[in-house]
């Protein structure tokens, strides 16, 4: 069963760090692009950081410079360490996996709902 599960969530304050992490069901996404997505209440779901086979990653601009995506694929894990974080980055955050050269986000999560207080 191809399984995507989130967990590090929390309420933090202002200027604090949480780690995110995404256990994978199956190395069949070691292989594939691994992503965060977040979403706010009354916005659309938004693409936070991806990650490749290879470990390269991209970031959205809001986020440059705090957060790292990262994997593990011995532990077939994606994590997301999240740094210096602000009230605009409360959201539900998801894991996602979608295969290479293809756009759509296949396999999702249920979701971690991130709070940061001012």
């Amino acid at each position: 069963q191809v399984q995507l599960v989130e967990s590090g969530g929390g309420l933090v304050q202002a200027g604090g760090s949480l780690r995110l992490s995404c256990a994978t069901s199956t190395s069949v996404f070691n292989s594939m692009i691994m992503g965060w997505h977040r979403q706010a209440p009354g916005k659309q779901r938004e693409l936070v950081a991806d990650i490749d086979s290879g470990g390269r990653p991209n970031y959205a601009d809001s986020v440059k410079g705090r957060f790292t995506i990262s994997r593990d694929n011995a532990k077939n894990t994606v994590y997301l360490q999240m740094n210096s974080l602000k009230p605009e980055d409360t959201a539900v955050y998801y894991c996602a996996a979608r295969h290479t050269f293809k756009s759509i986000w296949v396999y999702w999560g249920q979701g971690t709902q991130v709070s940061v207080s001012s």
